[in-house]
């Protein structure tokens, strides 16, 4: 199923500062009953009203004060790890990846730009920096500091196979331009696929296996940190669902943000070899576009042109050739077959179903890299 998204960052936060959001926190308690069923045989009226109340109350403020605390020993922990990133007509955030002063953020927060203005939580002076390289196909980048400030914080990145829906997390950045921001939510779900609009500076990026959070994600919190109550980053927010029945306005309490395995994957590659040399995401290595039916709804994906060699033409799938199904997967726009594509690997096999003048057929494909 298509998500419909809307990037929370592109362009990033505007300029005009002043504007934020709300933060809503519900407590509960409940009461003996159990004293009151047996009747308390023998026991004090007075005590057996006011112990009850007295423990559950002593219970409450201890427990809100030790959420309290672990909350604001993250915060204190990892908001020096998170930096404001001004991509000149734009603003983000980004993480402090390494001591050496590498930052990882999204892709659609640099754009096209090469050089940066970055400001860090430690207070230092506002910083240059200089991109390494953007790998939109997975809306990540890495840009370095030109000079290393002594008191830069490298992030702690977790484990991605210990995220479990249900965590509670954090969003740190920069959202509406208001930096060293803190929203908190918890992991509403994993293993999500979903595809950037090109729209407003967007990549287009079909991203798959990523997490979905209620914490509040706007404008500005791209390339940020969504962090778990151990201070470890488990994934940068990137986008915020839109609701199309609400004018594809921002649908409150659903974001996502890019597994910690994928940015360390792509980060680790771009600082090692100055780009993406291994994606890891399984492709047909064709170009294709978008095709309707009579009543002009999408229906397919044309093959444009076929990579020579490649997984399709291996396949003996040809230009012209229409693509209607991956597996089980339903394939009816150029988006939707990035989709049924995501949770693939290169090397995979997969039955393509397409058309070819009028006819059905099938292909066991092989796939390959993008």
């Amino acid at each position: 199923m298509e998500i419909p998204i809307l990037d929370d960052a592109s362009p990033s936060a505007p300029r005009s500062p002043g504007r934020a959001r709300r933060l809503l926190l519900t407590l509960s308690a409940g009461a003996c009953a159990l004293a009151l069923a047996t009747g308390c045989s023998g026991a004090d009226p007075a005590a057996a009203k006011a112990t009850p109340s007295g423990t559950a109350q002593g219970s409450v403020t201890r427990d809100t004060a030790d959420l309290e605390g672990a909350y604001q020993a993250v915060i204190n922990d990892v908001l020096p790890s998170v930096v404001q990133i001004d991509a000149s007509d734009s603003l983000g955030s980004g993480i402090v990846y390494d001591d050496k002063g590498h930052v990882v953020t999204n892709a659609h927060v640099i754009g096209e730009e090469k050089s940066f203005k970055v400001t860090v939580a430690t207070g230092e002076a506002v910083l240059d920096a200089t991109l390494v390289s953007s790998y939109p196909e997975q809306d990540l980048a890495v840009i370095k500091l030109d000079e290393v400030p002594d008191a830069l914080k490298p992030a702690k990145f977790g484990d991605a196979e210990k995220v479990e829906v249900g965590q509670i997390v954090m969003a740190m950045g920069s959202p509406l331009g208001l930096s060293s921001s803190v929203t908190q939510g918890i992991v509403s779900a994993l293993g999500r696929t979903v595809s950037e609009s090109r729209s407003g500076g967007g990549t287009g990026a079909t991203i798959a296996n990523m997490v979905q959070t209620s914490a509040a994600i706007n404008p500005g919190n791209s390339g940020g940190a969504l962090v778990n109550l151990r201070s470890e980053v488990i994934g940068i927010p990137t986008l915020a669902a839109t609701d199309p029945q609400m004018g594809d306005s921002a649908a409150p309490g659903i974001g996502f943000a890019i597994p910690v395995s994928m940015v360390r994957t792509v980060a680790d590659q771009i600082i090692k070899d100055g780009k993406v040399t291994d994606s890891g995401r399984a492709a047909l290595n064709i170009t294709g576009r978008t095709v309707v039916d009579d009543s002009y709804r999408p229906a397919g994906v044309a093959l444009v042109s076929v990579d020579r060699g490649g997984a399709a033409d291996e396949a003996g799938l040809r230009a012209g050739d229409i693509v209607t199904k991956i597996g089980d997967s339903e394939v009816t726009t150029v988006t939707s077959l990035s989709e049924a594509l995501a949770g693939d690997k290169p090397g995979d096999r997969v039955t393509v179903t397409y058309t070819r003048g009028g006819d059905s057929r099938t292909a066991e494909v092989t796939l390959g890299e993008i």
